[in-house]
């Protein structure tokens, strides 16, 4: 109950310390928000009284990782007038950040007019919390004026920044940036591995990795690579080529032996997919099964790493084991299995995952389902479907759909509608060398030797240069 005493307010503090004490606990959040509302305590006029609900309210509902619901109250408190201050927006931006575009870039808008009109953008935290969310809708100039204007930057707002210009590209303010720090910590470090993998820098990502575990600060053990770093690292050593990317990746994996890391499921989800792209199932399957708990990414990875290495039936079969442990598919399982489908051509089976999607499982199927599907009908044979397939997806069809058509196309000798399909990739991909020598193999297969060396002409013209192809031999 709420008491008045002498013209003052005295919140239920216990109803406030419960909030505080169950930030992963969804129910008992929901129990004390209906108390709150039913109770009329999100009513009082007393701003101070309101802000402290609404800020600590709306850091619950991020803690459970509800975003949406996050924005609402906060539109809620502006609405009942209580002025937010700088202990909400920084969990406001994160919200905010959260939701992909075009939705994030209006909204970030107007957080920061909001932060101007209270007076807040003074608050080095708010301001931190500024450049990630500048960071992730891709704006990185307005990034960097609000890193600008932190007097005294600290640690997280520099590896904010680091992170802000790796996601957009720029390799080279985030290095200087890094080496311009007094101090650093694991999550600077991973910051540029990461952004090195997320650029394609492979080789530079590995290069940063062995800088960092025989730095100082990790060979005297003030800082070990974390969970992020190994999962970024496998990753990068994932899209590498060469004989010894395999090495690399064990001398990881032993690393994390040797120094008694944890295999968290994410680690271990990493190793899974690293060696299955590296065609060693035998480790992928040991790490999966001493796993003493899977989540669904773990299964993803198993499913598309025996699809990826010719052994479709058995991806589809971890499909149902993973399903008959109760265990909820989500949208990157269907592509692992639907690859698999097209690999083995099963039709029929593949046409029922794919229906099953939204029927059984309410997953919207998005442009790489339908580029499966299409994968499927093509290397089928059944090229006509697969066009008409394409034609009635509810959104144009991309160059990875177009380009598992071209293929089917190649391989069945389909002349004429790879002509029309090629000619559609080509527009959409004009200096992509690849499309062009696929569709120069089609006109040669059935002689069509004007069509293709006016092909190769056009790559010439364009400056475009065909890659080299080389060979490599594992051991």
């Amino acid at each position: 109950m709420l008491i008045k005493k002498a013209g003052a307010y005295f919140l239920p503090f216990h109803l406030l310390q419960l909030l505080q004490c169950s930030l992963k606990n969804s129910d008992k959040i929901k129990q004390v928000h209906s108390r709150l509302t039913t109770n009329g305590y999100l009513l009082i006029t007393s701003k101070w009284f309101n802000t402290l609900l609404y800020t600590t309210l709306i850091r619950a509902y991020l803690a459970l990782g509800q975003p949406k619901t996050t924005l609402i109250l906060f539109r809620s408190m502006l609405s009942h007038r209580a002025p937010p201050n700088n202990l909400t927006f920084p969990s406001v931006i994160k919200a905010a950040a959260s939701f992909s575009l075009p939705s994030a870039p209006p909204m970030g808008l107007s957080l920061h007019a909001q932060a101007l009109k209270r007076g807040v953008l003074d608050d080095s935290f708010v301001l931190t919390s500024f450049v990630s969310l500048y960071g992730d809708i891709g704006d990185v100039e307005s990034a960097s004026k609000m890193f600008d204007e932190i007097p005294q930057p600290c640690l997280v707002s520099y590896n904010a920044m680091i992170d802000a210009f790796g996601k957009n590209g720029d390799m080279g303010s985030a290095v200087s940036t890094f080496l311009r720090m007094s101090s650093r910590d694991v999550v600077s470090w991973t910051s540029i591995i990461n952004g090195y993998g997320k650029n394609k820098c492979f080789k530079e990502a590995v290069g940063f990795f062995g800088k960092m575990i025989a730095h100082e600060d990790v060979i005297s053990r003030k800082l070990k690579p974390n969970e992020a770093s190994f999962v970024s690292i496998l990753s990068s050593c994932s899209n590498l080529e060469g004989a010894r990317v395999l090495y690399l990746g064990k001398e990881i994996h032993g690393y994390m032996a040797k120094n008694e890391c944890e295999l968290t499921v994410f680690m271990a989800t990493a190793l899974i997919a690293f060696y299955g792209k590296m065609g060693h199932l035998e480790y992928a399957n040991a790490i999966f099964d001493m796993m003493l708990t899977k989540e669904v990414c773990s299964w993803n990875a198993m499913i598309s790493s025996l699809a990826l290495n010719g052994r479709e039936k058995e991806a589809l079969d971890m499909f149902t084991l993973m399903t008959g442990k109760q265990t909820r598919p989500n949208e990157i399982t269907f592509v692992g299995v639907l690859s698999a489908c097209a690999r083995a051509k099963f039709v029929d089976l593949g046409l029922e995952l794919f229906n099953s999607m939204q029927g059984k499982f309410g997953i919207a199927p998005r442009m790489e389902h339908y580029g499966c599907v299409v994968d499927l009908l093509g290397r089928a044979g059944l090229l006509r479907e697969a066009y008409e397939f394409m034609h009635r997806m509810p959104f144009e069809a991309d160059a990875s759909v177009l380009g598992a058509l071209l293929g089917a196309c190649r391989i069945h000798g389909a002349t004429e509608l790879g002509d029309e399909v090629g000619q559609c990739l080509l527009k959409l991909q004009p200096h992509h060398c690849g499309r062009y020598v696929l569709l120069s193999s089609i006109y040669a297969g059935v002689e069509r030797w004007d069509n293709a060396a006016l092909l190769r002409k056009n790559m010439v013209d364009s400056g475009i240069d065909k890659i080299p192809a080389c060979s490599i031999i594992q051991q």
